[in-house]
């Protein structure tokens, strides 16, 4: 049992530890702070501490948790709701992408009604919701979206679940390539930082803009050499910048990535390999962690690909003996060697597949999931609005192109103008958080049992991760205590929580920076999300409710699946989910 901010003394304070003479001067900060706040209420006196920033990133965690807990002692989370850790400040709210945007467009759209972000967040989110065609118009010239040949409007809803951006054609990692003027990047703009294990103290490694496009235009030249256009490639290996120029490059040729995770073992790549009915694939000799190497390329031969085109793990030779038909990564490049390193993109209609994802597979053959030209619009939208990526932003999310993250980081990068961060080694250590400190990263993505080992062993004190401004983290639920100490690491800044899955191409519900944060809780669905909530006999809950029951999702969600390879869609997404209310709903 904690007890309550103001029965702390300095005894618990060296308890926490701090020394005797520390804990003096920090009895007194935190009775100071306290006795200023306007409010009784915790909130306001949490706010109060970390406006005033009592507890500094290099405290011991005892402390940090001794405030927070001691702070919210006497609350009933069941009345008052959760406890709350960050607030966003009406100058904050109004720098953010999505504040300026409302800023801008809110008073037309909202009227009398729109007052700033903060207090209209709500108001704007309902109107995304029922205008999706309006929110999408302004937030497409956020991003660095180029048509070929632009679409007759934003929504045809002339069927129930729409169609986006009808007529489109264009290439989408063109625009992720290509200098704009808005989001402002230039051919000298950073486009990705990133170190390889075991080089902790050497410089971190950039890449320009204009770099990785040369670098991608070869390999996509390399590729129309031997594939052919609309053909399905693989990709295993671990997120390198190599990945990501191969995951580009294939989509620049007009062909389709086939996403397959580096853990996977062979009969796992195999039964992706067949789904796919994929031509090729990427893949390394070896995998490199921790100071030992662990057989890649050997896996994905036992899965029998057609071709296997193979990168180093480390320097440029090769530390495997190749198949007959498989090829070197060097020899493979050579194909695609021309003067000026220029290649035109293959320029398809919006809705043409561009990555083939799978889901876990833990309860039989795993799902297919298409996803088309939208889904990268809908990750960076999101990244965009609920993370604040933008212009200047370094993000960083350990990840691997086999899972939805993958992808979904290189878009929110390369369409909002942000720096992608990359370490190729294992996240669990203290390399990857020296990463984090030396490439300056401003938004760090997480999983929960990530940050749990990060604590546990303590392996980042020390280091400086104060310019984070966001984090966020998925794919499982968050511990409190966990989420407390990786928001102490950055002066408290929000953690925001994503829920989502692959066939969205990003998420459902998830957090804000326009709304408080509670530690490991959800505070909105995301833009133009429209959820229900149903009983155990399938009837709604009213919205103003709470309640605990099935989330159904209505089917206008720009980006979302509409297809799979190797299942029925309707059956699996539609089948049993009411019908009877004013559009059909997805489980």
């Amino acid at each position: 049992m904690w007890k309550s901010i103001g029965e702390l003394s300095c005894d618990d304070y060296v308890k926490a530890g701090l020394t005797l003479e520390d804990a003096k001067e920090f009895e007194k900060l935190v009775s100071d702070v306290i006795s200023k706040a306007t409010e009784t209420d915790p909130r306001d006196q949490w706010k109060a501490l970390v406006d005033e920033s009592v507890l500094k990133p290099w405290h011991p965690h005892p402390l940090h948790q001794l405030l927070y807990y001691s702070v919210y002692s006497n609350r009933d989370s069941s009345v008052h709701g959760p406890p709350l850790y960050w607030f966003p400040s009406p100058s904050q709210s109004k720098s953010t992408n999505l504040g300026k945007l409302m800023e801008t467009h809110g008073s037309r759209l909202l009227g009398a009604s729109y007052k700033n972000p903060l207090e209209s967040f709500e108001l704007f989110r309902s109107f995304s919701v029922e205008h999706p065609e309006v929110y999408w118009s302004l937030v497409l010239d956020e991003l660095s979206v180029v048509y070929h040949t632009p679409p007759r409007c934003i929504l045809d809803k002339s069927k129930p679940e729409g169609t986006w951006l009808p007529d489109a054609v264009l290439n989408i990692a063109e625009c992720c390539l290509m200098p704009s003027s808005h989001p402002k990047k230039d051919d000298h703009s950073v486009a990705v930082v990133w170190r390889n294990e075991g080089f902790d103290d050497s410089p971190v490694n950039r890449m320009t803009i204009k770099e990785l496009r040369e670098q991608v235009m070869l390999v996509a030249n390399a590729i129309s050499g031997s594939f052919a256009k609309g053909d399905t490639i693989a990709i295993d290996m671990p997120m390198t910048v190599e990945a990501v120029i191969i995951y580009l490059a294939i989509i620049l040729a007009g062909c389709i990535v086939v996403s397959i995770a580096d853990s996977f073992a062979a009969k796992e790549i195999a039964t992706r390999l067949k789904i796919s009915k994929a031509k090729g694939i990427f893949t390394q000799d070896y995998i490199l962690r921790g100071g030992r190497r662990f057989p890649l390329y050997s896996r994905v031969v036992e899965a029998a690909p057609s071709k296997v085109i193979v990168l180093p793990s480390s320097g440029t030779e090769l530390c495997v003996q190749l198949r007959e038909q498989d090829i070197p990564w060097m020899d493979f490049l050579s194909n695609g060697l021309s003067g000026d390193n220029y290649y035109r993109p293959s320029y398809l209609p919006v809705d043409s597949v561009i990555n083939i994802l799978f889901s876990s597979g833990t309860t039989g053959e795993p799902k297919a999931i298409p996803w088309t030209q939208l889904s990268p619009i809908r990750s960076a939208c999101d990244g965009w609005a609920h993370v604040d990526v933008k212009v200047g932003n370094i993000y960083c999310w350990p990840t691997n192109l086999g899972w939805v993250m993958g992808p979904n980081l290189i878009f929110s990068c390369f369409l909002t103008g942000a720096t992608l961060a990359l370490y190729n080694g294992s996240p669990l250590g203290r390399g990857f958080g020296k990463f984090v400190q030396d490439a300056g990263v401003t938004v760090l993505g997480t999983v929960p049992s990530l940050v749990k080992t990060w604590k546990r062993i303590n392996c980042m004190e020390g280091l400086n991760w104060t310019k984070i401004k966001y984090f966020a983290t998925t794919g499982e639920a968050s511990n409190v205590d966990d989420v407390l100490w990786l928001s102490s690491k950055a002066y408290y800044k929000p953690v925001i929580e994503v829920c989502g899955g692959t066939e969205l191409a990003s998420s459902y519900l998830i957090g804000s920076p326009l709304q408080p944060q509670a530690f490991g809780a959800f505070s909105t669905p995301s833009m133009t999300t429209r959820i229900i909530i149903f009983d155990e006999n399938g009837v709604p809950y009213p919205d103003d409710q709470p309640c605990t029951g099935e989330v159904g999702l209505f089917p206008q969600h720009l980006g979302a699946s509409d297809r799979l390879l190797n299942a029925d869609h309707n059956e699996v997404y539609f089948k049993g989910m009411p019908i009877d209310l004013e559009d059909t709903v997805t489980s």
